[in-house]
């Protein structure tokens, strides 16, 4: 089992550890050893993912767990429709691997450097009113728990609602069985549309698309609207995005950020900038080309849910303190929709949901923005994903969640002795 003793660090840089030992199993039974010497050394595990969080979800303490090399297609069930991959497999390798077998996922999210077992373990998702989190396109899980022993729990076991959104704290996730449909292919469209006309169609906007999602920019009365709708894989016209639409997304970005980090004031100019050069366009391709996108500007993040109703009154709030320029941001607050879900930590509970997620480019103060946004969402009943930054406490986390009790009675049946238990997680669970 290859290992290494190394200073880790999240995608976005805002948890570190100076120093932990990180190994890559190949093998169910080198994940078991694992867990079992870390248990004889009092120590506590975590397994990584792809790094590519915000909070401390994925921070080791003092052993990290890569599953690099444990990805892969292990089997397709072509008349359940089920596909099972080893967790380690990034959500950019799931859409090529499934397409050869005329098969997709329902939805994802717009970025795909994930790894399987992380954006399910945290709700990772995408937008479309009918549509749910990653998580919910999971129906078996396959883990090697606390004591070393593997299990497999499919959606019929209580445990099950736990797992939903696990944080990692049930066993090292190795194998994970996912709903699939078969290949589709998606057409978007991207145009500018007012902060009022969103205010006034957007429910008619979400019941008539597949998905759809905005993008508000600070202070500005014009957003950019995204929707996509399917096509069948047969009739797709597919059209590769086009390289201007790259370079404005990131170069032209990483500029303009460099700038605001220089010269905060600027960041309102930017904004509008930003405002008035949003792309107009429309293309085809296989979903998963269309879902993601690149996304090489470095940024940190926080996110939260509400329920669907509140869309259009806390569209109109933000807008009017955005518009006071009370904060240096220029980074576009990106407005989605997603299904109810059942899950004790879906930050849905069950409820159809709009999620609001506030970005600040990285190296520039973010702290007094996000508290800001976690107090005003308080009155919207707003739950922060997981997997970005959050002010979760214990306390916290009873109100939001009426059934946390019993997700901490399943993680102590899974984890005895809390070999899952970080810092971090204790932080906000004990």
């Amino acid at each position: 089992m290859f290992s290494i003793e190394e200073r880790w660090s999240n995608w976005a840089g805002t948890f570190t550890t100076p120093k932990a030992m990180i190994y890559e199993p190949a093998s169910i039974e080198e994940v078991s050893i694992l867990i079992k010497q870390v248990t004889q050394k009092q120590q506590t595990i975590r397994a990584m993912g792809a790094r590519h969080s915000f909070s401390g979800v994925a921070k080791p303490d003092d052993v990290g767990v890569s599953l690099t090399r444990m990805r892969g297609l292990i089997q397709l069930d072509k008349l359940k429709q089920e596909a099972t991959f080893w967790a380690g497999t990034h959500l950019y390798e799931i859409g090529p691997l499934l397409e050869e077998h005329g098969y997709g996922l329902a939805n994802m999210g717009d970025i795909d450097m994930q790894s399987l077992a992380g954006a399910t373990s945290t709700g990772t998702h995408g937008t479309g009113i009918t549509l749910g989190s990653l998580s919910s396109q999971v129906t078996r899980w396959g883990l090697v728990d606390g004591e070393g022993n593997y299990r497999e729990v499919t959606r019929e076991d209580p445990l099950a609602q736990s797992l939903h959104i696990g944080l990692g704290l049930f066993g090292i996730v190795v194998q994970i069985t996912i709903k699939v449909v078969p290949v589709y292919g998606l057409a978007y469209e991207s145009s500018r549309i007012t902060v009022q006309d969103t205010l006034a169609q957007f429910q008619s906007i979400i019941e008539t698309n597949r998905h759809a999602e905005w993008y508000y920019f600070p202070g500005q009365s014009q957003m950019q609207l995204k929707v996509m709708n399917a096509v069948p894989y047969e009739q797709l016209e597919r059209q590769p995005t086009k390289p201007f639409d790259n370079f404005i997304e990131n170069q032209v970005l990483q500029g303009m950020s460099s700038l605001c980090k220089r010269m905060p004031q600027t960041t309102s100019l930017v904004s509008k900038i930003s405002a008035k050069a949003v792309p107009i366009g429309a293309r085809q391709d296989v979903s998963y080309r269309i879902f993601a996108s690149p996304r090489q500007v470095k940024f940190v993040e926080c996110e939260y849910a509400m329920p669907l109703h509140y869309f259009e009154a806390f569209l109109e709030e933000l807008h009017f303190t955005m518009s006071r320029e009370l904060f240096h941001v220029h980074f576009p607050i990106e407005c989605r929709t997603q299904k109810g879900e059942a899950g004790i930590l879906s930050p849905t509970q069950q409820q159809d949901s709009a999620f609001f997620a506030f970005h600040m480019y990285k190296g520039m103060p973010y702290k007094r923005y996000f508290r800001y946004m976690d107090h005003l969402l308080q009155k919207y009943g707003g739950r922060a994903h997981f997997g970005k930054m959050n002010r979760y406490t214990r306390c916290e986390l009873k109100k939001q969640y009426s059934d946390i009790d019993i997700f901490l009675t399943h993680q102590q049946q899974c984890d005895p002795n809390s070999v899952f238990m970080t810092e971090y997680m204790r932080k906000i669970l004990v």
